[in-house]
């Protein structure tokens, strides 16, 4: 079975290999736009089938994988920081609460097209102004929804997950892995 994901992510590449020893990586090339009236957890979703679909068309004999990921506090989106004040205002906002990552994944395959949404909360401990300004000038936050990476120099703001460690990072992989097999798709 020719397995495709449709993401440049160096992350996911790294999650998929927990499933998958071979796979081909295809970016999807759609533009991250969605409708106004959509819910903020329904995001993820929305985008992952939009990637996913895209790179399906071209390649319809593959098994296609497409995720998205957003950063929650409170129902407004964090998204990746524009510049390094940007990901302090994240941080600063991060700081001492609870926020969801939440990540939508598609799947198509032949006639079939699964999607889900998968949740994580977590709990960052109180930075300081010193805390979050280092972690800036390592240059981390600047990719990264939210402007941190749990599996990085991040992870020490980390308190406490309720979830899916691998969906902070991107892929939720377990989740990802049963619904293959309970839809046959692996055996």
């Amino acid at each position: 079975m020719r397995v495709i994901l449709a993401s440049a992510s160096p992350r996911r590449k790294e999650l998929l290999k927990k499933i998958f020893d071979v796979f081909e990586i295809i970016p999807s090339e759609v533009e991250e736009t969605y409708p106004e009236k959509i819910e903020v957890n329904e995001i993820p979703v929305y985008l992952a089938d939009k990637k996913a679909t895209s790179v399906f068309v071209e390649n319809p004999d593959a098994l296609v994988i497409a995720s998205d990921t957003v950063v929650l506090l409170d129902d407004m989106i964090l998204g990746k920081p524009s510049d390094k004040n940007d990901a302090f205002f994240m941080l600063s906002m991060l700081s001492g609460k609870q926020h969801k990552v939440v990540t939508g994944v598609a799947v198509i395959y032949r006639n079939m097209k699964i999607t889900m949404n998968v949740e994580t909360a977590v709990n960052f401990y109180d930075l300081s102004k010193r805390e979050i300004l280092e972690y800036i000038e390592t240059g981390e936050p600047m990719d990264k929804a939210g402007a941190y990476g749990i599996q990085g120099y991040g992870a020490k703001f980390v308190k406490s997950i309720i979830g899916d460690y691998n969906n902070v990072v991107g892929l939720p992989v377990s989740a990802l892995y049963q619904t293959l097999k309970e839809n046959g798709i692996l055996r």
